[in-house]
């Protein structure tokens, strides 16, 4: 599938960023999606540019159906869509019990998280499923082992909205596994990005690693190593599952 284009949400930062690095260094086309950091995404534009690959940047925040739209106008006109990287998302301040959340922060929670999430696969099924004549490709979406765990006293509603993103995968793998889509999730464990600084704690990842059996934090790159195998043709029989990279927890 290499020379077709991967759009990646929230692509200039953390994970999305190694995602875009390591598809492009495969020799993908990447559209970097992002909401605000311009300077960012265009630092990943040039990194990708200067190792001889095809990037553009385009301003998307997922939380608006027509910056979605206006995003994958953008990746029409970059070449024939492959994949579609479901990754940008929020985190609420943390520590806030759900008798303590206020209605904005649920709402936007779940209009970034989830309902992005599923506009973003909405727009990509209709350029890459063989029912609406494209050639077939993959969707990957960032879930959480928040899924899992609940994260009580922490951001059930983030967890809440990553459960979300796993009934989705696994229904939508169902739906369109006949139109040469293939669907999956990726359950990042913790992981030394910035989300956790956007969550009021910098330090979380590193101070909870105690917890995870690996006795480490993970890394953006180990979570982009494990989307660029799911969009690739190595990964061919792998649908409606979703991978844990966890380090064990």
């Amino acid at each position: 599938m290499t020379d077709k284009v991967v759009v990646i949400t929230g692509g200039s930062r953390g994970i999305g960023r190694a995602t875009a690095l390591a598809a492009a260094a495969r020799g993908y086309r990447i559209v970097v999606g992002f909401a605000s950091n311009q300077a960012a995404a265009n630092e990943v534009v040039a990194a990708i540019e200067a190792r001889n690959g095809k990037a553009i940047a385009v301003k998307c925040d997922v939380g608006s159906e027509q910056d979605i739209l206006a995003l994958f106008k953008a990746a029409d006109g970059f070449g024939t869509l492959g994949a579609l990287v479901n990754n940008a998302g929020i985190v609420g301040k943390s520590g806030v019990r759900v008798d303590e959340m206020s209605a904005e922060r649920i709402q936007q929670m779940m209009a970034v998280n989830v309902t992005g999430s599923i506009l973003c696969a909405r727009e990509a099924v209709k350029r890459m499923s063989t029912k609406h004549g494209g050639e077939g490709g993959v969707i990957v979406n960032l879930s959480s082992v928040a899924a899992r765990l609940g994260a009580p006293n922490t951001y059930v509603d983030y967890a809440a909205s990553k459960g979300a993103i796993d009934s989705f995968t696994i229904g939508l793998g169902y739906e369109v596994a006949g139109e040469g889509i293939r669907v999956a999730g990726i359950r990042p464990g913790l992981i030394d990005t910035d989300i956790h600084a956007a969550g009021g704690e910098p330090d979380r990842a590193h101070r909870l690693a105690h917890m995870v059996p690996m006795k480490r934090v993970g890394t953006a790159d180990e979570i982009a190593n494990a989307i660029v195998w799911l969009i690739s043709d190595e990964a061919s029989y792998v649908t409606s599952a979703i991978l844990d990279v966890s380090g064990g927890r």
